[in-house]
């Protein structure tokens, strides 16, 4: 992908939307880099926009200008907003997962939804706003990666890639289940492809 792919609006991060793009410049207003503006945009998506889950909060969003509009979101469309403000600075912002288990080691595992950001000073760096509480602390410290949860069990993973749009496992769980109960029932996975032994 091409630089100009993580600036680009699209359906689901519309950082054109008026509303979106307000948001953006008010959380830009007076900074003097890009790592401020991301920074203040993290900080915003993370601490006032809820996490759907946490907060048993309907309707489910994903859409970037209805996970403004509404203040809630699961991680996926969390992330979906903080790419849209990002872009609406000018600001290279793409889509990351992790794929993590839902209870303590799993099975079932799920998709975690977060970002990375390209900023001058550091290139691409990940962040995660889906919202602190005890046991999860997300910060912005570049370069330092402080991201809400660690990969441990052996099945979970780091997914390497920087999307420019949310995967379509992502978007069907979104727009297909009516409530966060049912959201919550159907997180997203992916298969894992097993490893090859080269002789």
């Amino acid at each position: 992908m091409l630089i100009k792919d993580y600036l680009a609006f699209s359906t689901w991060i519309d950082g054109d939307q008026p509303n979106v793009a307000r948001k953006a410049a008010e959380l830009a207003a007076g900074a003097k880099t890009d790592a401020e503006i991301a920074a203040r945009c993290f900080e915003f998506v993370r601490d006032e926009i809820k996490h759907s889950w946490d907060h048993k909060l309907n309707p489910v969003t994903c859409r970037a200008s209805d996970v403004l509009h509404h203040g809630t979101g699961y991680c996926y469309a969390k992330s979906h907003l903080l790419a849209a403000l990002l872009r609406a600075n000018r600001i290279p912002a793409g889509l990351c997962y992790q794929r993590l288990a839902v209870g303590t080691e799993g099975p079932p595992f799920c998709l975690h939804g977060l970002n990375a950001v390209f900023l001058e000073q550091y290139g691409w760096y990940r962040i995660d706003a889906r919202g602190n509480k005890p046991g999860v602390d997300a910060q912005f410290t570049p370069p330092r990666e402080q991201l809400a949860f660690p990969v441990l069990a052996p099945q979970e993973r780091d997914l390497p890639e920087i999307w420019a749009e949310p995967l379509p496992v992502v978007l069907d769980a979104l727009m297909n289940h009516a409530s966060v109960l049912a959201v919550a029932e159907n997180l997203p996975d992916v298969e894992l492809l097993p490893s090859v032994r080269l002789r």
